[in-house]
C-alpha cells in the first residue's frame, strides 16, 4: 500500500509543474501564479463583491471557492491559491475583527495580558471549518495540472495587526512592545506560531498540495530582532509540518527582508523562497543551496503598466532564472487597477520560450 500511495504521489507531482519546482527540478518554462490573482482587478470579481461583506466570502464555502476558480479559468495559472486572508486567524482566536472600506482591517487590540488571555486556541479549528471546506470543494474542482496552494500569515506579521488593530506603516506600537513588553509579546508569538501551524496542516488535510507563510512586514526589523521574532517562529512552524506531513512544501515569503533573505532560506527550513520586488533575485541566488527554489519577482505595477516594459521585465527575470527551480510570480500582490489583459499577456510572455 505504501509503494502504491508513493507511485501516485510520484505520479500526481509530475503532472504539476508548480510541484515539480517545489520538489527542486528546474522546469522550463517555469509555472507562474500571481499573489492576489485572484480579486478586484478582475471584472468577474467585483460581481461577487456586491453579494457579500469581505469575511463572508472568505467564510462561504460557495464563494471563495468561485473566487479562487475565477483566474484558473482566465488564465489557466499553474497555482491555485487559497481565498482567505491571514487575519481569519486572530479572529478565529477570538479577536473581533471588521474590514472597513477605504480603512482595511480594524480590530480591537491586544496589548495587555488580560485582552491575549481572552483568546483561545480552542476555537481555531472549528471557527475555520469553512476555510477546509473551500480547500475540499478545490481539490476537486481544480484541473489535474494545477496546484492548490494554502496559506497563512507569519506570526511576526499577524501580531503587527492583533497589537496595532489595524494597519500601519510602521507598527510602532507593535514594536514597542516586542521591545518594552517582550514577556507579553513572547507569550503573543507563541501562540500564533502553535495555532498557525495547526491551521495549515489542516489546509494540508484538507486538500493543500503545498502552503506559504506570509511576513508581509519582516522587513520592519532590525537583523537580530528578525532572527529572533522572523526566523524563529518560521522555523519552529516549518519544522512541525514537514513532522506532521512530510513531503508537503512551505513557501516562505519574507517581505522586505533585502539582506536576511538568504539567511531567512537557510535558516527557517523552508522549501522554497518567495522574493519581493525589490530584491535582486540574481544575487540571492548565489547565497542559497541550488537546488532551492525562487519564486518571484516581476513589481506589480510594471504589470498594471503593460506593454513592452512588461514583456522586457518579465522575459529577463524567467531568464535570469533559467536551469534553477523558479516559479514566476510578483514581488507583492496584483494592484486592483490592473487590466486584466496585462495578466494573460504577462502568463503567455512567461510561458512562449521561442521569444
Amino acid at each position: 500500500m505504501d509503494r502504491e500511495n508513493s507511485l501516485s504521489a510520484s505520479a500526481k507531482t509530475a503532472s504539476k509543474p508548480l510541484l515539480r519546482v517545489l520538489q527542486g527540478e528546474a522546469v522550463w518554462p517555469p509555472p507562474v501564479w500571481l499573489m492576489r490573482q485572484a480579486g478586484r482587478y478582475l471584472p468577474e470579481f467585483r460581481a461577487l463583491r456586491d453579494k457579500a461583506d469581505f469575511m463572508t466570502r472568505c467564510m462561504t464555502p460557495d464563494l471563495a471557492t468561485e473566487i479562487t476558480l475565477q483566474p484558473i479559468r482566465r488564465y489557466a495559472m499553474d497555482g491555485a491559491i487559497l481565498f482567505s486572508d491571514i487575519l481569519v486567524l486572530p479572529w478565529a482566536l477570538g479577536q473581533s475583527l471588521d474590514f472597513v472600506e477605504g480603512t482595511g482591517p480594524v480590530l480591537e487590540p491586544i496589548r495587555d495580558r488580560a485582552a491575549l488571555a481572552r483568546l483561545s486556541a480552542q476555537r481555531v479549528a472549528e471557527a475555520t471549518a469553512p476555510v477546509r471546506e473551500t480547500l475540499r470543494r478545490l481539490a476537486q474542482a481544480l484541473p489535474s495540472a494545477t496546484t492548490l496552494l494554502g496559506f497563512a500569515g507569519s506570526p511576526f506579521t499577524v501580531a503587527c495587526y492583533m497589537v496595532e488593530g489595524g494597519g500601519s506603516r510602521e507598527f510602532a506600537v507593535t514594536r514597542d512592545m516586542a521591545l518594552n513588553d517582550p514577556a507579553l509579546f513572547d507569550a503573543l508569538l507563541d501562540l500564533l506560531t502553535e495555532t498557525t501551524a495547526e491551521m495549515l496542516i489542516g489546509q494540508i488535510d484538507a486538500g493543500a498540495e503545498a502552503v506559504m507563510l506570509f511576513d508581509s512586514w519582516a522587513g520592519l526589523l532590525p537583523p537580530s530582532q528578525f532572527r529572533k521574532h522572523v526566523i524563529a517562529p518560521t522555523r519552529r512552524i516549518v519544522e512541525r509540518l514537514h513532522t506532521a506531513r512530510p513531503g508537503v512544501k512551505v513557501i516562505g515569503f519574507p517581505r522586505l527582508a533585502g539582506v536576511m533573505a538568504a539567511e531567512y532560506a537557510r535558516e527557517t527550513g523552508v522549501d522554497a523562497l518567495a522574493c519581493d520586488t525589490g530584491a535582486d533575485m540574481a544575487r540571492i541566488a548565489a547565497e542559497v543551496p541550488a537546488t532551492l527554489p525562487l519564486q518571484g519577482n516581476l513589481d506589480p505595477l510594471i504589470l498594471k503598466a503593460g506593454g513592452e516594459a512588461l514583456t522586457t521585465e518579465a522575459r529577463a527575470i524567467r531568464d535570469a532564472m533559467r536551469g534553477r527551480p523558479h516559479i514566476f510570480n510578483l514581488g507583492h500582490g496584483v494592484v486592483p487597477p490592473t487590466p486584466p489583459e496585462h495578466v494573460a499577456a504577462l502568463v503567455e510572455t512567461v510561458r512562449d520560450v521561442s521569444a
